[in-house]
């Protein structure tokens, strides 16, 4: 538009000096303007792109690779265009020492300048390494094409972008015991597991001395031998992991350490009482990152290139109040389920974890400990907490990474509220232990603090 500007006013001074030469001047610029205007615009207009990456999901040390080829459909040849997979910093997705040790791009280059003939293509290669769980957005691809003189440029948003999904680490747990059926928090209802009637596990062939009440007179009618039904035992057996990721209780100065440490928790306990084939369930306030995807408006041309580096990224925000909820069962998929939720959560500024277990309580099944997996002990925290005991639900509590100084506190109003099973994990080193002694201990409740 400056330029246009310029010209017209070349053309009004050439009018008042009565100048043919400087009017020719005037209109062969003009001219010029129009046609690299056009020329840059059909340049990048007729370029299409495709991305390739087929693994799109990851653990953590792993390394993706992605292709990106662009193709100029037009019959004309393209001078320059600058190609630009998209890796947005603000969500911790970028190259290594621009914000954040999240991924890094270990061989290869995401951006590249080229010349493109009629019907040619050319390639960006690169590879991701994936250093921390999360849900990463891989492009779209931005393209930055213009005229030879440099007078007008333009900038599309080209390629469909990719979602990566890093799953969270899952360590082993050293000391774990299968006849304990828990890792954390067990209270048993008897010495030997009752059987629960109205719970109907499986069927067997009959065995003497079955009751005739256990026979399941359907299967004997369908395979015409006797065969006795199998009861789920009524003790209380498998875990609801509670996570607590508000930002409350992150500090800044301790994170993305602190929230990830929480996270691998999370995971290890349930694959543990995952294997050992007992229910297990998540719920989260943590909100999750697939909100935060945006299904349109990417796709356009922009006048800028701060705003075609910008505008495909993913929204910033999340307004989700609802609890992320993996319901406490048995099954293959479980485990499978609560690691795609744990690998999608970020830390929220929504419900509080008091609001949480005040919204989700009608969701945890009485059979199964709830474990409660905290930065923080506040006093909302702790009584809510202590009203899931006085209601009946077995409550374990693992306090992740806090200071000396607040460590007494918080044990004392878990204490309070008559919560004694808590563990306080100081670093990823002291996770394999953490169900150690739950796993040979004697007496229906355990305190087990480290306070070296």
């Amino acid at each position: 538009m400056r330029w246009f500007l310029a010209v017209i006013a070349v053309l009004v001074v050439s009018l008042i000096l009565e100048s043919g030469l400087l009017a020719l001047a005037a209109y062969v610029l003009l001219a010029m303007l129009f046609l690299s205007r056009l020329m840059a615009r059909n340049w990048i207009g007729n370029l299409t792109a495709s991305r390739e990456c087929d693994q799109l999901t990851g653990e953590i040390g792993q390394t993706i690779p992605v292709t990106v080829t662009v193709k100029n459909e037009s019959w004309l040849p393209v001078p320059w265009v600058l190609m630009e997979d998209l890796l947005p910093q603000a969500h911790g997705l970028h190259p290594e020492g621009m914000g954040g040790p999240r991924l890094r791009i270990v061989k290869g280059r995401r951006i590249r300048l080229s010349m493109l003939r009629p019907g040619g293509q050319v390639t960006v290669e690169y590879r991701l390494e994936l250093r921390m769980r999360g849900y990463y957005q891989i492009g779209p691809l931005v393209l930055e094409s213009g005229d030879v003189f440099g007078l007008h440029r333009r900038y599309r948003a080209v390629t469909e972008p990719h979602f990566l999904l890093v799953y969270p680490k899952v360590v082993p747990l050293e000391g774990f015991e299968l006849a304990s059926r828990r890792p954390v928090g067990e209270i048993r209802l008897a010495h030997r597991l009752f059987e629960d009637p109205t719970r109907i596990a499986g069927v067997r062939e009959y065995q003497r001395g079955d009751p005739l009440n256990r026979i399941h007179w359907r299967a004997t009618a369908r395979t015409g031998t006797l065969h006795s039904k199998i009861y789920e035992p009524s003790t209380i057996a498998g875990a609801t992991i509670v996570l607590d990721f508000h930002k409350g209780g992150y500090a800044q100065r301790g994170e993305p350490f602190r929230s990830e440490l929480a996270a691998t928790t999370a995971a290890s306990l349930a694959n543990a009482v995952f294997e050992t084939g007992q229910q297990v369930g998540l719920v989260t306030n943590g909100r999750d990152a697939a909100d935060r995807i945006r299904l349109e408006g990417w796709d356009e041309d922009y006048r800028t290139r701060q705003e075609a580096l910008g505008a495909p990224a993913m929204h910033d925000e999340s307004t989700r109040l609802q609890p992320q909820v993996v319901p406490t069962r048995r099954g293959v998929e479980q485990f499978q389920l609560i690691r795609e939720t744990l690998g999608r959560i970020e830390l929220t500024d929504g419900l509080t974890f008091a609001q949480l277990v005040l919204e989700a309580t009608d969701r945890l099944p009485r059979d199964a400990t709830v474990v409660a997996i905290l930065p923080d002990v506040t006093v909302e925290t702790a009584l809510a907490l202590g009203n899931l005991r006085r209601q009946g639900y077995a409550v374990s509590v693992v306090l992740i990474l806090i200071a000396d100084e607040h460590f007494e506190v918080a044990f004392g109003r878990l204490m309070a509220e008559g919560i004694s099973d808590i563990r306080h994990l100081r670093d990823e080193t002291g996770l394999p232990t953490l169900c150690q002694h739950q796993a040979m201990r004697a007496t229906p409740y355990l305190i087990s603090v480290d306070l070296a």
